[in-house]
């Protein structure tokens, strides 16, 4: 697997490139290559979910102020969980890298989930140990945290009951939500929704669904609140 490729991908450099080749590399490659002395990743798998987690709960307290405990510990989990993990590495080809024996090869574990998972939570493992916490943050922010701003994990989230709870500090406050434009032909419309605070606009949101778009509508407000 030529390495340097992925690195040039991601513009990212290691100062140990073995031990990129180790996040890499999956147990049954080791089993078919013990001549080698070589780790897996399985070591790298365990840093790497903590360093993830870390990062990922740094970045929701951060531009989250609104959101309660409860809340921002449900929105981690729908970043962390597998499902969310694969679409990452899906997402930067790293399946494309892994170094496989040749049985999980044959039968199709290049495009295993858990093994994809695996691998991308090994690689932040390696990232840390090489270079540190902030280039994981800095890889983190290209890669992950955009997702995370434009809404991909919203469904995870009732920011409509956020809103609420943080409008209830102030006495005899109102929300309204109004669509105020359907777009698109009947099988992919789209809804435009406002929701307004004591007849105010606070927030416009837009969706395939009147729900998703008054969630969307939400969470412009409430970060309209953070700012």
């Amino acid at each position: 697997m030529n390495l340097n490729k992925l690195q040039e991908q991601l513009g990212i450099k290691f100062n140990d490139v073995k031990l990129l080749k180790t996040a890499f590399t999956h147990s049954s490659y080791v089993n078919e290559h013990q001549d080698n002395h070589l780790s897996d990743n399985e070591r790298l798998e365990f840093l790497g979910d903590a360093v993830l987690e870390l990062g990922v709960s740094q970045y929701l307290y951060r531009n989250n102020g609104h959101m309660p405990e409860g809340e921002l510990t449900k929105l981690r989990a729908a970043i962390v969980c597998e499902a969310s993990l694969v679409n990452f590495a899906r997402d930067l080809q790293f399946g494309d890298y892994i170094f496989l024996g040749h049985g999980e090869e044959r039968t199709g574990g290049r495009n295993r989930p858990a093994l994809l998972a695996d691998v991308f939570e090994s690689f932040l493992g390696a990232l840390y140990l090489d270079q540190g916490y902030d280039p994981v943050i800095a890889f983190l922010d290209q890669y992950i945290f955009p997702k995370i701003g434009s809404g991909v994990f919203s469904h995870a989230m009732d920011y409509k009951s956020q809103l609420q709870e943080l409008t209830q500090q102030y006495k005899n406050q109102t929300i309204d939500y109004h669509i105020v434009e359907e777009r698109g032909p009947s099988h992919d419309k789209e809804f435009v929704s406002q929701v307004c605070i004591q007849g105010d606009v606070a927030g416009v949101g837009v969706g395939r669904t009147k729900k998703e778009a008054e969630q969307r509508a939400a969470k412009r407000a409430l970060d309209t609140f953070n700012d």
